[in-house]
């Protein structure tokens, strides 16, 4: 099927992580790569001023650190953080490793995003490759 596959997890969502592996690992071809990616929403310069750097660098080896773990529910995943806007570094990070799928959950969203989530529906809309969204 695919031999590159990159799937977006959200850390604070982990019911989701599941059936999104489950999918990943069904569309995925034997030997292929698959890329597990966590994005972390940019904090604004005003308010990093306020928070000391240790934090922050602290911050994010607990986010790899997690990640780590959870990628391992898939044998060979490439585990990676990244800091930005969610629904615009995945497309980018897609393109980036040439990604022939991409494997995203969606959290039952609200009325602004009635039918997927705003950043699933993003990833949908500007993805080069195909999308599959797991609910």
């Amino acid at each position: 099927m695919y031999n590159k596959v990159l799937v977006p997890v959200s850390l604070d969502e982990s019911d989701t992580i599941e059936s999104a592996f489950a999918a990943a690992r069904h569309l995925a071809s034997e030997g292929a790569e698959i890329h597990v990616i966590h994005v972390v929403e940019s904090i604004p310069a005003y308010f990093t001023t306020e928070i000391p750097q240790e934090i922050l660098v602290d911050r994010r080896k607990e986010l790899e650190a997690a990640l780590i773990e959870v990628a391992k529910k898939i044998e060979g995943a490439i585990p990676h953080v990244m800091t930005g806007s969610p629904g615009i570094m995945i497309v980018e990070y897609a393109k980036k490793i040439e990604a022939d799928c991409i494997v995203i959950a969606s959290h039952r969203p609200g009325l602004q995003d009635y039918f997927l989530g705003s950043t699933a529906a993003r990833v949908v809309r500007h993805a080069q490759c195909p999308v599959h969204v797991v609910r």
